[in-house]
């Protein structure tokens, strides 16, 4: 049986969402999506054109493809703003499975404002968007934006584009345990192990940009986030053996034949 993540109406079979930003051309940023097998790319929609039909679009590089577009609200620093952005995205392109992202820290270390993104997320989905919601590690903003209608929580594993890697792996699973719809850990993320943690830990899903774009081969790294999230889901799905102090033999002692 398939193994979808389902983030309201949308469904998907890979758990793996890739960015679009950081790369050295379009076309890159394609060859590397479909390496990764990702069903779904982010597109900061300030940064990166999906809207201006006579411009380069990155949209006409998967229009033979699969892949869904993920427009996000990079650079929004007010619900107001997002709120706004977001409309207009959806009557220029027909999109209304969205990223909302409110920052907060424009300066340094770019966490998100949870009050704002609440704010945002209940007008939105109101709107009938499929709201996917950025926000800190946090369990109780989580729940807030679940009961304000996001149909996914994206908490940080560490600020975007450091690459330090799950820096709470305690918080990664009370997130999970608070709410009911998907967990898409967010930010952070720097090579494929961190991705396999986080998956191991009970995430639905990672969304990672930076490792993937900046990586010295971005279509190399991306296959192997692409294997990192497959691996990691099947090691949660499995059940690890409980962690203990001492050794314990791989053979049993019991009917051993004595010398």
């Amino acid at each position: 049986m398939a193994d979808i993540l389902k983030i309201g109406k949308y469904e998907f079979t890979s758990r793996l969402i890739v960015g679009s930003g950081k790369y050295p051309d379009f076309q890159t940023t394609y060859d590397a999506t479909i390496a990764s097998g990702a069903e779904m790319i982010t597109v900061a929609v300030r940064r990166v054109n999906i809207t201006d039909p006579n411009k380069e679009n990155l949209m006409d590089y998967f229009k033979d493809s699969d892949v869904q577009f993920l427009p996000n609200s990079a650079g929004c620093v007010t619900a107001e703003e997002a709120i706004t952005l977001f409309r207009l995205v959806r009557e220029a392109t027909g999109i209304d499975i969205i990223k909302l992202e409110i920052i907060g820290d424009t300066e340094k270390t770019l966490y998100p404002d949870v009050i704002e993104t609440v704010k945002a997320c209940e007008v939105l989905a109101k709107e009938g968007f499929t709201v996917m919601a950025y926000t800190n590690d946090d369990p109780i903003v989580a729940k807030r934006l679940e009961n304000a209608g996001a149909a996914a929580v994206m908490p940080l594993a560490a600020p975007i584009g450091s690459g330090l890697g799950i820096q709470n792996r305690y918080n990664v699973v009370f997130v999970k345990e608070a709410v009911n719809v998907p967990v898409i850990v967010d930010a952070g993320v720097g090579c494929a192990s961190d991705a396999a943690i986080a998956m191991e830990l009970g995430a639905d899903g990672v969304l990672t940009n930076t490792a993937i774009a900046q990586a010295k081969n971005p279509i190399t790294m991306a296959e192997a986030m692409k294997h990192a999230v497959i691996a990691g889901r099947l090691s949660y799905l499995a059940g690890r053996i409980p962690k203990k102090p001492y050794a314990t033999a791989s053979s049993p002692t019991e009917g051993m034949i004595q010398f």
